[in-house]
């Protein structure tokens, strides 16, 4: 056999071993950091049922899953959003088949200081508010105080589907972006504690976040519907504007651990620990 085709031969061996490369009972789930609480949830009930197992769950956002999946270092990536064109082509070309899994609903919250006597907004004012348009909380109802824009990173799920279905208002053609003077945070965690401290801020993250140092406010598609706060009996009834599927992704059907893992996640006792963490189960 000529030594080039050897080559090539090793190379693709060593590939599939890369993406084989988890013990029996071991699996590494990273992605979307608004998954994170859930999925660590899921994987301490499933491993105190099944000592012989071990599940790592880690975040980095949707966008880390799925280079994650792609380079063969997680077995299951979490996403807030579905997989792009060029992740999909880039896996591909990589011998990689994602599947996707829906395991939960969410509703993104719009949420705001406390203090902050602004209690509801409709998605026109949202977009003129996060892409710096609307630049003062007088202009919609609140104190003459510079609004302070607060944004989950380009890399987050969350991100990009704010942009997408509130910025950009489901127009592919749409160029709109946010605000230059947005501050990019790490973390859903992050965008919380900034709000509770900051009378002017306003950001954005999934409901399992809310608490009561942040005051979410309830939403309108225009100034002429009625408002809807973001709560899980309108995220399931389809009334809450902004919301979306959360999802799980593997290569190919999921096997061995990883598919009794997802099995665990969408069982009745894991789709509890949905609605424990606020967020939506995908059957109620």
């Amino acid at each position: 056999m000529p030594r080039r085709t050897l080559c090539i031969l090793l190379a693709l061996t060593l590939a599939i071993s890369a993406c084989s490369r988890a013990k029996k009972n071991s699996i590494q789930v990273k992605g979307s950091d608004t998954m994170v609480n859930l999925g660590q949830t899921w994987a301490e009930k499933y491993m105190a049922r099944n000592p012989g197992d071990f599940v790592a769950v880690t975040g980095g956002g949707s966008g880390t899953g799925f280079s994650s999946l792609i380079s063969c270092t997680c077995d299951i990536a979490m996403s807030s959003r579905n997989i792009k064109d060029k992740e999909m082509g880039l896996a591909e070309k990589r011998g990689i088949t994602p599947n996707e899994i829906k395991v939960a609903l969410d509703g993104l919250a719009v949420v705001v200081n406390p203090s902050n006597p602004v209690d509801r907004l409709t998605m026109d004012q949202l977009a003129g508010i996060f892409s710096g348009a609307i630049a003062n909380w007088k202009e919609v109802g609140g104190a003459n105080e510079e609004i302070v824009v607060l944004s989950r990173e380009v890399n987050s799920g969350t991100h990009v589907y704010f942009k997408e279905h509130v910025l950009r208002r489901g127009d592919p053609a749409s160029k709109a972006e946010f605000s230059p003077r947005a501050l990019m945070l790490s973390s859903s965690q992050a965008i919380a504690d900034e709000v509770a401290g900051n009378s002017a801020a306003i950001g954005y993250y999934g409901m399992g976040y809310i608490s009561k140092k942040q005051k979410p406010v309830s939403v309108a598609p225009d100034e002429n519907s009625q408002y809807v706060e973001p709560t899980i009996e309108n995220v399931l009834g389809g009334h809450y504007p902004i919301s979306r599927p959360l999802l799980l992704y593997t290569n190919g059907q999921p096997q061995g651990l990883v598919k009794r893992f997802i099995d665990f996640a969408l069982s009745k006792e894991g789709q509890e620990i949905v609605l424990a963490t606020d967020f939506v189960p995908v059957e109620k």
